[in-house]
């Protein structure tokens, strides 16, 4: 009862507060303008919640997840552009701009901008991330492994709009990256496996001298988790499920380990959930450990088993700005590289695709290049 409450609440506030602003008060809209603002927004408002449940829910109706999924998107950078828009309001009044060309001026200002960042955003979600490179030293990394280069991808969160092309872009553009090691650190796609498969199986011609490897993300615990673990395996990708394997070169090693998303616990699959001790089960305590995990905030549990390099993803920056104000709520830290502990580091990425909303406003996707350097 609470939570329908809260939802039903944060409807009426995404959906009332540019209504309001843009339709309702102040703009002296002739009687037409009026009626067809509110119809629309009524229409959205009383459609997005069974579009969500119909695309997101457990027969993921394509078609329900794309109109819903841009309406979400839409609407908050509409919500949050209304709010700035006040402030404009305030400074306009101060100026003696009266109304109705005040509140005119400020719907046009709101409507600009939020177009302007809704393509902009849009632009950035579908093209081919970026490639961020960042060097960490790792102290206890062998002189044999120095120079290392870990790509990380992460969030590709494969779901209802097609986007093979852009993962045999990604793909390629990993494979001009030299890597040793390839790490997917989950939320892989938002689907089954037979739904799909088509755009992610342009990741099995992704290259590494090394390994490849994936671990799960909570996105995969609402659909198919072992389904994506083993059709990953189908495609050359170790699956980490609390696990561990070991790089050598030049008489030295370093351990790169997986473990679960805390999703996995509460999921009906028996055996998943994090577990650090089974995965660094028979390493060698005096070897360096790069732990994937898909979520910062299990960066504890790597504290306290002495890792020393963290990779996860899950953030995605906040994807829209200013989300990710709400994101750090949950999580330590937003993206890049930070230190916990005496000797854990923590690389957390903004993710190479989106989830839900096709936009990144002011949160640009990256495929992560991590060069690992010795201090001996």
């Amino acid at each position: 009862m609470r939570r329908g409450l809260l939802l039903v609440l944060v409807l009426a506030l995404l959906f009332g507060v540019p209504w309001a602003a843009l339709v309702a008060v102040g703009p002296d809209w002739p009687t037409a303008v009026v009626v067809v603002g509110t119809a629309l927004f009524a229409v959205a408002l009383v459609g997005f919640p069974f579009l969500m449940v119909r695309g997101h829910g457990r027969h993921h109706v394509d078609w329900a997840s794309r109109i819903s999924d841009i309406t979400l998107g839409a609407v908050w950078v509409l919500f949050v552009w209304t709010l700035i828009g006040h402030v404009l309001r305030l400074v306009l009044a101060l100026a003696g701009v009266e109304n109705p060309d005040r509140a005119r001026i400020v719907v046009v200002f709101v409507l600009v901008v939020t177009v302007a960042l809704l393509v902009h955003g849009y632009v950035e979600a579908m093209r081919v991330p970026r490639i961020r490179t960042t060097e960490i030293v790792v102290p206890r990394l062998g002189r044999g492994l120095d120079g290392l280069r870990v790509v990380v991808i992460t969030d590709t969160h494969y779901g209802p709009l097609e986007r093979t092309k852009w993962s045999i872009g990604l793909a390629a553009a990993i494979n001009e990256l030299d890597a040793d090691v390839v790490c997917h650190t989950g939320d892989l796609a938002d689907g089954m496996v037979v739904q799909r498969r088509g755009q992610v199986d342009p990741l099995g011609t992704v290259r590494a001298t090394e390994a490849k490897l994936y671990i799960t993300g909570n996105h995969e615990y609402y659909n198919e988790a072992q389904g994506w673990l083993d059709h990953m395996e189908t495609l050359g990708w170790e699956p980490m499920h609390n696990r561990h394997r070991v790089v050598e070169r030049g008489g030295d090693r370093l351990v790169f380990a997986g473990i679960d998303d805390p999703t996995g616990t509460g999921s009906t699959l028996t055996g998943h959930g994090p577990d650090i001790e089974a995965a660094l089960a028979g390493t060698d305590p005096d070897d360096p450990v790069v732990l994937l995990a898909h979520q910062p905030k299990q960066v504890p549990v790597a504290v306290r088993a002495g890792v020393d390099l963290q990779l996860s993803g899950h953030t995605h920056g906040g994807q829209i700005w200013p989300f990710h104000y709400l994101v750090r709520v949950d999580q330590p830290v937003l993206h890049g590289l930070s230190s916990h502990g005496e000797r854990t580091q923590l690389y957390t990425s903004r993710g190479s695709g989106f989830w839900g909303p096709p936009f990144r406003v002011f949160a640009p996707s990256e495929i992560s290049v991590l060069v690992l350097r010795s201090a001996r």
